[in-house]
């Protein structure tokens, strides 16, 4: 019976090559990022991460460091569902969420890669397989940039290969954000599938109106148009408003999208898989949303949610995130005429050019 011997835990803060901004966050000039390595006792090992905009990761690194590495040396590598549970209650009074289920995130990631690449096979087979090749969209996290250059960056999204795209809203007077979505409809042509995401912007009272407003331009959703919190305030904008809604990436718990989704208060639910409590947990909130007849979506980490949404049946358009890590990997994730191909590599097959990232170093290696 192979058990989990070591964990190592590393820490960075990432520059990103252009700054992002959207309507919560302000400027983003990097991301930070914890990375999660073990090793079982034959040798074997797994990879696992998790992320946080601007600040906060390394809150994840010290969790896992301190108070979840002595749950998992000594883990049965099999029994990740068991494993997962004793993470949970380890951190449980510290939170339910958030910090810990981010921390939780990186070290269930690593322990499927783990079990997967004992197994020899890809996770999203592992995971029972549906079909690899899973459409993809383009995040922007674009709002502050010019029309013109909005529109540029769209026609690089294309050139791509990317066949759906999300821009972003919110900005401070609602009509420029209608404006900005009529040319970029009027520059993608009708059909051309197009999300828009406000971050958490409105009021809901604002998102109502501005989704009304935004109603004849063909959207496949509104992104995150009020606080997570308000789950009466999505049902309102969700049924007066329009538009359908995606909703789920500040989620960090199955039983928050359990209550989003017995309340009718979002048409696309969209775990992360790196704060929502790892792979375990996403593969449960798909479920959640096959039994509710709603099609999932994803937040970030295309590299590692490609696996999950390759093997759900319910799956709709992947995101593919602005914090890529392509310049980190040997084998970035392919994107072809609007789908994205789940890798056969054991795992989930990330390699990670460890040197690379060295020089982004925020934390000594821990463990």
């Amino acid at each position: 019976m192979p058990v989990v011997t070591t964990v190592r835990t590393d820490f960075y803060q990432v520059p990103l090559p252009v700054v992002l901004t959207d309507s919560t966050h302000g400027e983003i000039p990097h991301f930070e990022l914890v990375t999660v390595r073990l090793e079982d006792s034959d040798g074997a090992t797994g990879l696992g991460y998790t992320y946080a905009v601007n600040s906060g990761a390394e809150a994840f690194a010290v969790l896992v460091d301190r108070y979840l590495a002595p749950v998992v040396v000594g883990a049965d590598v099999d029994r990740t569902e068991h494993t997962w549970q004793a993470m949970w209650w380890a951190l449980h009074y510290a939170g339910r969420g958030g910090h810990a289920t981010s921390a939780i995130s990186a070290v269930d990631v690593a322990l499927w890669d783990l079990r997967a690449r004992r197994a020899g096979q890809p996770l999203w087979r592992h995971f029972g397989g549906f079909d690899p090749q899973v459409p993809v969209y383009a995040g922007g996290i674009d709002l502050d940039l010019p029309v013109e250059a909005l529109l540029e960056q769209s026609d690089r999204f294309r050139a791509e290969g990317f066949r759906a795209i999300k821009m972003k809203v919110g900005r401070p007077d609602w009509r420029e954000d209608v404006e900005r979505v009529r040319r970029m409809r009027e520059h993608l042509g009708d059909g051309f599938p197009l999300m828009v995401d406000a971050n958490m912007k409105w009021s809901v009272d604002q998102a109502v109106k501005v989704a009304r407003a935004l109603g004849g331009f063909d959207l496949v959703w509104l992104e995150e148009p009020t606080i997570p919190d308000d789950v009466e305030g999505h049902v309102r904008v969700l049924r007066d408003g329009g538009l359908p809604i995606a909703a789920g990436e500040n989620l960090h718990t199955l039983y928050e999208f359990r209550t989003a989704m017995a309340a009718g208060a979002v048409t696309y639910p969209e775990p992360d898989v790196c704060n929502v409590g790892g792979m375990t947990v996403f593969r449960k909130v798909a479920a959640l949303a096959e039994a509710h007849n709603l099609p999932v979506t994803s937040h970030g980490a295309h590299d590692l949610t490609v696996h999950l949404m390759a093997a759900a049946p319910n799956r709709t358009y992947m995101e593919a995130h602005g914090f890529a890590l392509e310049r980190y990997l040997a084998e970035p994730l392919e994107i072809s005429d609007g789908v994205a191909v789940a890798p056969e590599r054991p795992g989930h097959g990330l390699t990670f050019d460890f040197a690379a990232l060295e020089p982004h170093r925020a934390g000594g290696s821990r463990r």
